[in-house]
């Protein structure tokens, strides 16, 4: 079978070179492709509360997670979600913690979206309610909602941020 393989493999590629194709100077110029990733991490920082959040692409392998209750990158159970923000290395910074439900709260109720990336659907905060559950804020309308801590929830992060501190947004 894999001898198979290797043959039919080689077959078509030596097809595809034999076969040339047309490379008359009428053919237009291809577009220069830039950097790998349009995507740059970046950090949201709320002037009234002195707080940074991390503003980070969600990925498939992340949404994917979010959908079938794993925990993976920014998206995950809720003792996850803790444990990534504390391990968190973002934006030359290791202080990162998970969002009281308030905070949460606060930074959505600003009119218009202030962080690049985000997902419509939940977020996980650190403030516990009853029954082993916690708040997670549901990004367009700012409420806090009961959730189970084994429910995976997108994670994003928050820190602290000194008015010393020079913040790039």
């Amino acid at each position: 079978m894999k001898k198979s393989v290797i043959g039919v493999s080689m077959l078509i590629m030596a097809s595809l070179l034999m076969g040339g194709g047309n490379s008359a100077p009428t053919l237009s110029q291809t577009a220069q492709i830039g950097s790998p990733s349009c995507y740059e991490d970046k950090v949201f920082f709320d002037e009234h509360t002195q707080l940074m959040w991390q503003d980070q692409q969600y990925t498939d392998a992340e949404d994917g997670a979010f959908k079938n209750e794993g925990s993976v990158g920014k998206a995950g159970k809720w003792g996850y979600a803790v444990d990534y923000c504390r391990a968190l290395e973002y934006a030359g910074y290791t202080d990162w913690r998970l969002p009281t439900a308030e905070e949460l709260a606060h930074v959505h109720e600003k009119e218009g979206q202030v962080f690049h990336y985000s997902r419509d659907n939940d977020f996980w905060t650190s403030t516990p309610t009853e029954g082993h559950k916690y708040y997670v804020v549901f990004p367009a309308d700012a409420y806090q909602y009961p959730r189970s801590a084994n429910q995976s929830n997108y994670i994003r992060c928050v820190r602290c941020a000194s008015e010393s501190k020079e913040i790039e947004e």
